[in-house]
């Protein structure tokens, strides 16, 4: 019987409930949902779900960067949004099935690497550049990363849905986009 490190454990299976939601949320889109821009962000939803799936290795890259002790430079708000930038331009026209295998294959290889770290490692504090140097643990980096990451984007697409519903009728659809330009 192999050991398990509980903390370790329930980070990622609090990763994969975040993922999987979001999976599940994506399935339930129409193609006009999937390609509406998230209110207040201006990417469309479908290059949300894809940018979430997409930055999952470098996330958990970083966290374990932390748990060797090594510090995270290099990395600002301002790289952050050119990285988005970047993503967004190239994956503009991402397809909703690729996407969600991107999701799933990703939050799962994740969670496999968070469920590897021991408690000395998620322990593990260093300074990180994004957060003005401060030295945060290895565990508080996955959390606000890669755990966060899909709850925070659902709740944007949810409240992007809530302020501009799709109705059946393709006048008021019409009527909708109309004024949102």
């Amino acid at each position: 019987m192999s050991y398990q490190n509980t903390r370790a454990q329930v980070l990622a299976d609090r990763l994969l409930v975040g993922s999987n939601s979001l999976a599940t949320l994506a399935r339930e889109l129409s193609e006009e949902e999937w390609n509406m821009p998230v209110h207040g962000d201006g990417r469309s939803i479908g290059v949300v779900i894809h940018h979430v799936a997409h930055v999952y290795p470098l996330e958990i890259e970083l966290a374990q960067v932390l748990a060797s002790g090594k510090a995270i430079t290099g990395a600002t708000k301002e790289v952050v949004d050119q990285m988005n930038a970047e993503h967004a331009i190239e994956f503009a026209e991402v397809d909703k099935e690729s996407t969600i295998a991107l999701l799933l294959k990703n939050s799962q290889e994740a969670a496999s690497a968070v469920r590897a770290f021991s408690n000395v490692e998620l322990d593990q504090a260093a300074l990180v550049s994004l957060n003005s140097n401060a030295p945060l643990t290895a565990q508080f980096f996955i959390e606000d990363h890669a755990l966060r990451h899909s709850y925070h984007h659902m709740s944007k697409i949810k409240q992007t849905l809530e302020l501009f519903p799709i109705s059946v009728n393709p006048e008021v659809n019409h009527g909708l986009h109309q004024k949102r330009k």
